[in-house]
């Protein structure tokens, strides 16, 4: 696989389950965290929570592009995304719902229509890798240390 293709964050333990992700490409961070058992607040992000931001930003980014060099006026645009999960581990969406806010002055609504067409099969490539078969590996870089004392 090329280099210029691939991208690559860092994940790093702060503590608990809470961990800062860093995006190599852009220089951003994240917190990702989750439910914690002894109640004490999350303090990021949850990570299919952050999947489904991903599906959000990436259809989202391809949709308004379109329109603006459709020339439509949009004026205040967002998306409410919903995940339903599997209720047995690993607990993965089964289903992702995408509604798509558009307002703006006459907008045409072939365009939008157009626009979420081309973003869902052809330009989101969150939404599309999520309907690919995904290969994964992994491997362990691992180093003992000694307990202080």
């Amino acid at each position: 696989m090329a280099e210029e293709n691939m991208m690559r964050i860092q994940a790093t333990w702060v503590e608990g389950m809470q961990f800062v992700a860093f995006g190599e490409a852009s220089g951003a961070t994240a917190p990702i965290d989750t439910a914690h058992a002894d109640g004490s607040p999350r303090r990021g992000v949850s990570p299919m929570e952050m999947l489904l931001m991903g599906v959000a930003g990436c259809t989202g980014m391809d949709v308004i592009a379109v329109l603006t060099k459709k020339r439509q006026r949009v004026t205040h645009f967002y998306l409410n995304v919903q995940g339903y999960r599997n209720e047995e581990h690993p607990k993965s969406y089964n289903k992702i719902e995408v509604e798509y806010v558009v307002r703006g002055y006459d907008i045409d609504p072939k365009a939008v229509e157009r626009a979420i067409w081309l973003s869902q099969t052809k330009y989101c490539s969150v939404i599309n890798s999520l309907k690919a078969e995904v290969a994964s590996s992994y491997r362990v870089e691992q180093e003992a240390q000694e307990p202080a004392e």
